[in-house]
């Protein structure tokens, strides 16, 4: 089964604690220090739409973007509720990203470029991006470190709720971190199992740049673990932005 199909339904129980509001912080600081105010953004590889909310009650003009039909039908029910200034939603691969329009901001939170297992992908993917920014425009993404990646070799470890039960084992091998993903879900008086796999790339900082700069982007600059510092050992999370001038 592909990525986030079975796991669609069950993501946001799985995850309740991930600190969307935080991280929005974190980006409009950046947003707000280069001097970047975006009327209009993209939301890219947006799953379930948590932080698309946030973007929308911010006033910005949204257009949220995934590869998985099972995660954008989430999203857009989760946000049905929105009385005025819903999003455009659309189902996009990042490598073949097009936009009718330019948009002032691209932000892809929570790893999802490390999804991008080859190399070239992420660099088309990053063309792509540059093509559908605004002159003045920024994109910001972050990115699980090689160390954390590479960390996790040989781990298991367990997510539960009421309702669902998932067993995540991994293997990392050749910069690629393999997710083996157990989903049990209750139906009724049984469960039922689904299985998924998910891969990661390990990206290291001057992959990231090559591939930016030959996108066309300027003003290049890494953060680790939500603070203004470069990342150092022990970076979990990297935090990128870059400009198109």
């Amino acid at each position: 089964m592909s990525s986030y199909e079975a796991l669609a339904g069950a993501y946001d129980a799985l995850t309740y604690d991930i600190p969307y509001e935080k991280m929005l912080a974190f980006w409009e600081e950046i947003l707000c220090r280069a001097g970047v105010t975006p009327a209009s953004v993209l939301d890219l590889a947006c799953g379930t739409g948590s932080l698309t909310r946030l973007l929308c009650q911010k006033g910005m003009d949204v257009t949220a973007a995934d590869l998985s039909q099972d995660m954008l039908t989430e999203a857009m029910d989760k946000l049905s509720d929105l009385d005025e200034n819903r999003p455009q939603f659309i189902c996009q691969s990042m490598q073949e990203l097009t936009l009718p329009y330019g948009v002032d901001w691209v932000v892809s939170c929570l790893d999802s470029i490390n999804y991008l297992t080859d190399p070239q992908d992420c660099r088309e993917t990053f063309k792509r991006v540059y093509a559908c920014l605004n002159h003045g425009g920024m994109f910001t993404f972050d990115v699980n470190s090689r160390e954390k990646l590479s960390s996790l070799d040989g781990e298991v470890w367990l997510d539960e709720t009421e309702d669902t039960y998932c067993v995540w084992r991994t293997e990392f091998e050749d910069n690629i971190c393999y997710y083996g993903v157990d989903l049990f879900t209750r139906e009724g008086d049984t469960w039922r199992r689904d299985w998924e796999e998910h891969e990661q790339y390990a990206y290291s900082q001057e992959q990231l740049t090559e591939f930016l700069t030959e996108a066309g982007f300027q003003n290049i600059r890494f953060y680790g673990d939500f603070t203004f510092d470069a990342p150092k050992k022990g970076t979990q999370r990297i935090f990128v932005s870059a400009i198109k001038e």
